[in-house]
């Protein structure tokens, strides 16, 4: 059980991390003094990008474009992880549910025995069949 509840802090900290990430690229990209405005019509656009597209400038926005999209993919994965996890957690409480419903059931029939004077409980927990 614990170390179910291991693997699920340990997937909810690595999606944090990576939502963190994300937080950050986009944060960069949001603040970056050398980014374009939104153009108001598509000729607008087109002549934006015409007039400042710079091949580094390019190649510098794919392979962010790239880190972003992995970083995504990530977060996807993670996010599948976590839901797995949970699921587990819930059928994991559930039989949970059951053996503790289980042991009352057994204690309840012991008392009942015990009532009856068919058994005797004694104090470190031995249980005497009576004849």
């Amino acid at each position: 059980m614990s170390k179910r509840l291991a693997a699920l802090l340990a997937a909810i900290l690595s999606t944090a991390c990576i939502g963190v990430i994300i937080l950050a690229v986009g944060g960069a990209a949001l603040f970056n003094p050398n980014g374009t405005a939104a153009a108001q019509s598509p000729s607008q656009a087109a002549a934006v990008s015409a007039t400042s597209s710079n091949s580094s400038d390019q190649a510098q926005i794919q392979q962010l474009q790239s880190l972003v999209n992995q970083y995504q993919a990530r977060d996807q994965q993670y996010q599948a992880r976590e839901q797995q996890l949970q699921q587990q957690l819930a059928t994991d409480n559930s039989q949970v549910q059951q053996a503790q419903q289980q042991m009352q059931e057994i204690r309840s029939l012991l008392s009942a025995l015990q009532q009856q004077g068919l058994i005797t409980i004694t104090a470190d927990g031995q249980i005497l069949i009576n004849r």
